[in-house]
């Protein structure tokens, strides 16, 4: 796949014309709705195989074939280019597609009321195909142990039609709230810890879930200790009935890390006793803070640099958003939260709005700012095909275990078309 960011007099055309596409195959692949009104900035993912390159002031074949991982001789061979020639500047080079590599893939689907809307379960049918886990949020643990689970609908038959694996995912959630209260219950009451176990064995073997995934949040720090027994109570009764046991950890960045978020998020023995781990790596930006990129790449490659440091990278997934904020300005805080819009609802602001995508080259992230109709300013972060790539080249560069996306049902076609093009992505026996 090519990534291309539209430029001022760029046209449909002359972008197919450019790498050698097809119209109606960029419209298909990034579900273009207006293809005649592009918006400048905006990322597409153009489906040729492998990919070209324009030759930047300063390259040389060294330079750009260990930028692509392939050597020098072989980039000069395949573009019939002699080795000992100056690049001329904007000189198109093919750069064959890379080896592909297995990775673990995860989507986390969130019910929400009383059923599974129509628009989840196609959404998780587009999706199931590039997933390993199909992760149901929430089965919420009550006091006494037992689990209140989410519906269902169709989920199941949507994970064995596509071959993944359907996760459940154990919550503290408390009348829509991670509960530190309710954490400390489970975590040293054994009476409910004994039936929370049974229930968890009971649901997963009857539901056919290969996984349990544990996603306890806001843990008081002194209940840490209880926290790791916990886990090694629940490895063993899970591994008995033959069920995987992962969990969930919040974006830390050291051991000492301080906070009701992080301190009980003991990761080195969360490495140690889970078979995977998922870091919760966004929410930098988040609905009631400040305007700036959700999972931001400087940020969250921090969190893997310590991550990798407690937890076997081929243990790690890395989180990763599917969604983006549009905040009102002046942000106000305690005040009103942003919005959350998938990348394509974003791409349809800017273009309705008539303002250009920029792109912060550190986070990593597109951005843009736009004023609507009642003279009130805007700014809005999202992902797009140049953050997601960012967070594959991490996955790599880490030798990561794979991906995990918070969360189904907002669009993002160029994410998946990324992924099935780069990785194999793993199904269980």
């Amino acid at each position: 796949m090519q990534i291309h960011v539209v430029q001022p007099g760029d046209s449909l055309f002359s972008i197919a014309n450019t790498y050698s596409s097809s119209t109606n195959m960029i419209i298909e692949a990034n579900e273009l709705d207006a293809p005649e009104n592009l918006v400048v900035g905006q990322a597409l993912v153009i489906p040729i195989v492998g990919q070209f390159y324009f030759v930047q002031p300063g390259d040389t074949l060294y330079t750009i074939a260990s930028r692509f991982g392939i050597s020098y001789q072989e980039l000069a061979e395949i573009n019939n280019f002699p080795i000992g020639n100056i690049l001329p500047i904007g000189l198109r080079l093919y750069v064959p597609p890379p080896t592909k590599r297995p990775i673990t893939s995860m989507g986390y689907v969130e019910p929400l009321g009383g059923t599974v809307s129509e628009t989840l379960e196609n959404a998780a049918s587009k999706t199931a195909p590039y997933l390993t886990y199909l992760a149901h949020f929430s089965f919420r643990v009550n006091r006494d142990g037992t689990l209140t689970p989410p519906p269902l609908g169709n989920l199941r038959q949507i994970a064995e039609a596509n071959d993944a694996s359907l996760t459940l995912v154990v919550t503290n959630l408390e009348e829509g709230e991670f509960s530190s209260e309710l954490g400390h219950i489970i975590l040293t009451v054994q009476a409910v810890q004994n039936t929370l176990l049974d229930e968890i064995v009971n649901t997963a073997t009857a539901g056919g879930y290969r996984d349990v995934h544990f996603d306890f949040e806001f843990i008081f720090p002194e209940d840490r200790e209880a926290y790791n027994t916990f886990l090694r109570k629940a490895k063993d009764r899970l591994s008995q009935a033959g069920l995987i046991m992962s969990t969930a950890l919040a974006p830390k960045t050291s051991a000492e890390q301080t906070g009701i978020v992080y301190e009980a998020h003991d990761y080195r023995t969360h490495g140690e006793i889970a078979d995977f781990v998922v870091l919760m790596t966004y929410e930098w930006g988040y609905s009631y803070g400040p305007p700036m990129a959700v999972s931001p790449l400087d940020q969250v490659r921090r969190v893997v640099e310590y991550a990798v440091t407690e937890i076997p990278p081929e243990k790690i997934i890395l989180g990763q958003n599917l969604y983006g904020y549009d905040w009102t300005l002046p942000f106000v805080e305690g005040g009103d939260p942003a919005r959350a819009i998938s990348p394509q609802q974003a791409i349809a602001l800017a273009r309705e709005n008539n303002v250009a995508i920029q792109f912060d080259q550190t986070a990593q992230a597109p951005y843009f700012f736009y004023t609507d109709t009642e003279g009130n300013q805007h700014e809005v972060w999202f992902e797009d095909a140049r953050s997601i790539q960012g967070k594959f080249d991490l996955i790599r560069e880490f030798g990561l275990l794979g991906i995990a996306y918070w969360k189904l049902g907002l669009a993002f076609p160029q994410n998946w078309l990324l992924i099935d093009d780069q990785f194999d992505i793993t199904k269980l026996d």
